[in-house]
């Protein structure tokens, strides 16, 4: 039993970042022609690569977090991004991101995502980057951030050709070619990533924006409530239970409970409870350990410090006794001035020294030199005594028999239990710091990820995932809603949960009709598939023009305009409603004038 406890306490790796190098261009991303940039924008983490087919390029070439840090106040160029950033947790409160949720809102943090992308990546070239550019952006992305990030690339970069597409839609297009369906496929992809999740219906190959919906509940919103509950468990380690750390704990650690209710009552079994607890191994000091000293040393370390004292007490009086001295000899000079008759000179001394008469500064000038010569023979004593060791120091563990005279025993003792009472060797209990500073987790591995089937856990009104399905699924006819089930997509980095497909398919067995059927899988990579996806496409239509917004489209149809594809978001245009010109109002009748009443004619 000691060994199957011992195996199952696991220390935070605590994995530090390491800086991006700065990769050298391969002639075969320039010839025949520039071949595209694929970017995963993620508002976890960034992926870049190249379009290009090989061995070489079959795997993103950077991956970073999408965050910066940048003091206020400092330079452009002093702005660490990504991997620059070796430990986030001392920069928490720097931190920036170019989202809010999935969206890209801050366009100034997004530059300085691009220019991190384009010089790792090895592009020199001034003033523009020669290379399409292959980007992913929210399902359902506002006009407004499309159309800046359209600018940003156009006007900033001056890239030839644009395509955006939906990361989600790139990871079930990669997966339904590997499985080797037909491309045009309808199926219902369910998405969670570090903010957002989403539920987006395909139908023949093509999303259908209109019945989209979204969850605000990420895998940001698990590590915090695991944080926030770990937090109250251990008040003493508050410091130690940081975000990062709950992020590697959520992915190492917790799971998706098939019947959650069924599962924290298993918990309450103490069998049960000994058997799938983890403990979770905090960094400590092995210096706290060896704190037995012995009685000499004990001694040395208390004449050290009542030395440092005797020096410090010395110090603080001579400066004390200079300070006195020096405002005596200002009282003295005052005085000086009354005894030789410069009253107006003594009167305005006397205002500069916040005093009202000379009998005020004589009481003054009596108090210092008193203190003057205290401090004196304060110092001279100090000098004159010679330091004396503490010697009353109390005996470690004082032998209490030997104090205790035996006719002072209660009589309740009896012979018999006197060995008990007086053991020749005492054996204190150890206290174990390792133990200490450990975390034990146990219901909160199911709690922390259960808030996206259940986001009121964590004080969302929103519907969970289950939920949000059954919501999109009664859009659709019965035909369209049983073609939607036989092919369910699990993608995200917050889906890679142990146990997530059992518990969706335990739930959709629950709401889809008796004998029905359907089918759920999993993405065969969850973070990467978006990115080999958005390769996969470009691979196959660098020399098309479906999905390539280029420059002239830009300046003709404005940055807002989008090219569908098989992976897009499908394109609204904006539609702004012209005012009618006013009918011009007609002219108010003109007011006859009055007329003067006619004088009789008298004849």
């Amino acid at each position: 039993m000691a060994a199957a406890t011992a195996s199952k306490v696991f220390p935070f790796l605590d994995s530090r970042a390491v800086p991006d190098p700065v990769l050298e261009l391969s002639p075969q991303c320039l010839h025949p022609s520039p071949v595209p940039i694929v970017i995963d924008n993620g508002s976890f983490q960034t992926r870049a690569g190249w379009g290009c087919g090989g061995d070489r390029f079959a795997e993103p070439s950077l991956i970073f977090k999408s965050v910066a840090a940048r003091s206020r106040g400092a330079a452009r160029s002093e702005t660490q991004i990504g991997n620059d950033i070796p430990n986030l947790e001392p920069l928490r409160w720097l931190l920036k991101s170019q989202f809010d949720r999935n969206v890209v809102v801050n366009f100034e943090i997004q530059e300085l995502m691009f220019d991190y992308v384009f010089m790792h990546l090895g592009i020199s070239t001034e003033g523009c980057v020669e290379h399409p550019v292959v980007l992913t952006e929210s399902p359902c992305n506002p006009l407004h951030s499309r159309q800046m990030m359209s600018e940003l690339l156009f006007e900033c970069y001056r890239v030839p050709r644009v395509s955006y597409g939906v990361d989600s839609l790139y990871s079930y297009y990669h997966n339904t070619t590997m499985k080797g369906l037909d491309p045009p496929s309808t199926g219902l992809i369910i998405s969670s990533g570090y903010h957002c999740s989403h539920v987006l219906p395909v139908l023949n190959g093509r999303l259908d924006a209109r019945n989209c919906k979204r969850i605000n509940v990420g895998g940001s919103h698990s590590a915090a409530y695991l944080q926030r509950l770990l937090q109250l468990k251990y008040p003493g380690h508050l410091a130690a239970i940081t975000l990062s750390r709950m992020e590697e704990t959520l992915h190492q650690h917790c799971y998706i409970a098939q019947d959650y209710q069924q599962d924290l009552d298993q918990w309450r079994c103490g069998e049960f409870y000994e058997k799938e607890v983890h403990r979770l191994q905090l960094p400590f000091s092995q210096k706290l350990l060896s704190s037995t000293l012995s009685a000499e040393e004990r001694l040395e370390r208390r004449s050290q410090q009542l030395r440092r004292l005797q020096e410090l007490n010395a110090r603080r009086r001579e400066e004390k006794l200079q300070l006195d001295q020096e405002r005596l000899e200002r009282l003295l000079s005052v005085q000086e001035l009354l005894e030789d008759g410069l009253l107006e000179q003594f009167h305005k001394a006397l205002v500069e020294l916040n005093m009202d008469s000379a009998e005020e500064l004589l009481s003054y000038i009596n108090k210092l030199s008193l203190a003057v010569e205290q401090s004196k023979h304060k110092i001279l004593q100090a000098e004159g005594s010679v330091e004396v060791e503490v010697v009353d120091i109390k005996p470690e563990t004082p032998d209490l028999e030997q104090t205790l005279d035996e006719s002072e025993l209660e009589p309740e003792f009896s012979e018999d239990h006197t060995e008990v009472e007086k053991p020749a060797n005492p054996v204190q209990p150890m206290f174990n710091l390792a133990e200490y500073h450990q975390l034990f987790l146990g219901t909160e591995r199911l709690r922390a990820p259960e808030i996206i089937f259940q986001p009121s856990m964590i004080g969302e009104e929103q519907a969970g995932i289950v939920e949000t399905v059954q919501y999109v699924l009664d859009r659709y006819p019965k035909e369209q809603q049983g073609a939607l089930v036989q092919n369910v997509l699990l993608t995200g980095g917050n889906l890679m949960y142990p146990g997530t497909r059992e518990r969706l398919e335990r739930e959709l067995l629950a709401i889809r009709p008796f004998q029905s059927h359907f089918q759920v899988r999993m993405a065969s990579n969850p973070v990467l598939d978006a990115w080999y996806g958005a390769r996969d496409w470009a691979l196959m239509c660098t020399d098309q023009e479906e999905g390539w917004i280029t420059r002239s489209d830009y300046e003709e149809k404005g940055g807002e305009y989008l090219k569908e594809h098989c992976a897009s978001n499908t394109f609204v245009p904006m539609s702004i409603a012209k005012q009618t010109p006013k009918a011009p109002e007609p002219a108010p009748a003109p007011v006859p004038a009055p007329i003067a009443p006619s004088t009789p004619i008298t004849g």
